[in-house]
């Protein structure tokens, strides 16, 4: 028996005696399967091969992303509170050496995910820790593809998370796309973790929105404007997007506006 990881997107499976013949998430037209075919790998064979690289981006909040760039390539975090250590997103590659780092730094206390393109090895990431409970929206708990006890959906509009993290359901993407709120980044101005739901794009004075990124598909505007009521009442400086280097450093609640603004007007 294994737990297959699909070597597109990097989500892992329940436990067969074969992998599958499709991975549920790539067929969707939000993701794609590779043009080489669909194609498995495991966490064992994925150790073996990629490495995980951490970095601090600022006081009290670690990333994590995959060298050489596995599946979706994006980054996760570790939010550091007085409360308990929040992570952010999961990446499909989890050894030794990541657990004793994020060990050193407190653990991790609870762990929130934007949308299931990231849900990855979110599983082995809870047991790694004393089965900490993931939290998903369950607007989008049909995406689970290695259900758990560990699991834990929530159905509001926003969660409150420890050390006054707000988890906040922004839609779009998926329908339970979630963004966080961490009120001390940014040195006390606010910082937002969007993941893909509001994506800093290359030009990091920009985000933007999307409904499928790899293919290009946007969203309407009702949505985008919906996104950016969402955040409005919530104070952040700095937006650190999806992938590396993919940060607002300051003036982040401006670029949403300004962006939203731009994207409404070039789609109409």
């Amino acid at each position: 028996m294994l737990n297959a990881i699909c070597s597109t997107c990097g989500t892992q499976y329940a436990a067969t005696d074969r992998p599958p013949l499709r991975c549920i998430i790539c067929d969707d037209e939000r993701q794609y399967v590779g043009l080489a075919g669909q194609q498995w790998t495991t966490l064992d064979q994925l150790r073996g091969s990629y490495k995980t690289i951490i970095q601090q981006e600022e006081p009290g909040l670690t990333s994590f992303f995959i060298e050489p760039r596995f599946g979706i390539g994006q980054r996760a975090f570790l939010v550091r509170t007085d409360a308990g250590n929040i992570l952010w997103d999961c990446i499909s590659l989890l050894d030794t050496s990541t657990i004793d780092q994020i060990r050193a730094l407190g653990g991790i206390a609870a762990i929130c995910i934007s949308h299931p393109h990231y849900y990855t090895t979110m599983v082995e990431w809870s047991r790694a820790f004393d089965n900490v409970p993931v939290y998903l929206h369950n607007d989008d708990a049909e995406w689970v593809m290695r259900p758990a006890r560990c699991i834990q959906f929530w159905e509001s509009e926003t969660k409150p998370l420890p050390g006054g993290i707000t988890a906040i359901r922004c839609g779009g993407h998926f329908p339970g796309g979630v963004v966080l709120h961490w009120p001390e980044g940014a040195g006390g101005k606010g910082a937002l973790l969007s993941g893909d739901i509001i994506q800093v794009v290359p030009d990091t004075r920009f985000v933007s929105f999307m409904w499928s990124y790899p293919n290009y598909i946007p969203l309407n505007a009702a949505t985008v404007e919906r996104i950016t009521a969402k955040v409005e009442p919530y104070s952040f400086d700095c937006i650190y997007g999806a992938f590396p280097k993919m940060t607002v450093r300051s003036g982040a609640k401006e670029s949403i506006r300004r962006s939203a603004e731009r994207y409404i007007k070039a789609i109409r």
